[in-house]
């Protein structure tokens, strides 16, 4: 099972769901994919967002704050799914939501809901026994996130785990926009891929059209997130869809068509 990326390098944009509404939500995703978004990551909002830099965890704090809970964001994914068939939908989440809603029901809802994979970015590959099987049992695709600290015996275990696409990140630490990427990102996905045939997708820190084109030289997507995070931050919700929809269109820029 892998995700189809239409060009290189592909292109994964990250929401916090329920930021600033639902409904932009729904309407911002949709601009994404409209302006060349591969997979939209849909992010459960959650109250102590350990992993994620100042922009995002803002965005989770307005959205916990307007009563935005997983069973919303599971109905924001069908929604998507249902306007946009052949778009990838990753539900993006911290497990306390998770282990909160049951497993076993949170897989057959996120399937019901139409989402092709999820990423809990606390579960690791080595207590992920359970949590694997019920992803396998419900067709869904487990994501883990793979760092340039890992040993090789650890992207190995990542690597035969991980379904649809392996999400690097570029440096250790929180979520965030970064003027340059870090220098050992090229060099994680190499080590990747020694392990698996599967996409590459490289995130933390991707926030220009520059840094897409450049992630496409070694890399098979970028993931965007506190940029488009930080856009609608400062945007009328009105105004949202259209400046997504801009921004997006603008990080295609220059991308080779598959």
């Amino acid at each position: 099972m892998a995700i189809h990326f239409s060009k290189k390098p592909g292109l994964v944009v990250y929401f916090t769901a329920g930021d600033p509404d639902l409904a932009t939500t729904r309407e911002m995703a949709l601009a994404a994919i409209d302006n060349g978004a591969d997979v939209i990551e849909l992010g459960v909002p959650f109250s102590d967002p350990l992993a994620d830099g100042p922009v995002i965890q803002r965005a989770s704090e307005r959205a916990v704050a307007r009563g935005t809970r997983l069973s919303d964001v599971l109905g924001i994914c069908k929604e998507i799914r249902t306007a946009r068939p052949e778009a990838g939908i990753i539900l993006f989440s911290y497990l306390n939501p998770v282990v909160r809603f049951g497993m076993e029901a949170f897989a057959k809802a996120a399937k019901d809901a139409g989402a092709d994979g999820v990423l809990l970015t606390d579960m690791i590959v080595e207590e992920a026994g359970e949590y694997l099987r019920v992803m396998h049992e419900n067709g869904l695709m487990p994501v883990f996130l793979a760092a340039p600290t890992s040993p090789d015996a650890r992207l190995k275990a990542i690597a035969e785990n991980s379904q649809g696409f392996v999400y690097a990140i570029s440096r250790v630490g929180i979520t965030g926009t970064q003027t340059e990427l870090a220098s050992d990102a090229q060099g994680l996905v190499e080590r990747i891929r020694k392990f698996t045939k599967l996409p590459v997708a490289l995130g933390f820190g991707v926030s220009t059209a520059e840094h897409v084109k450049a992630v496409g030289e070694f890399a098979d997507a970028a993931v965007v997130g506190s940029a488009i995070v930080a856009l609608i931050e400062k945007t009328d919700a009105a105004d949202a869809p259209r400046a997504v929809g801009e921004f997006v269109k603008s990080l295609c820029g220059g991308v080779l068509t598959a």
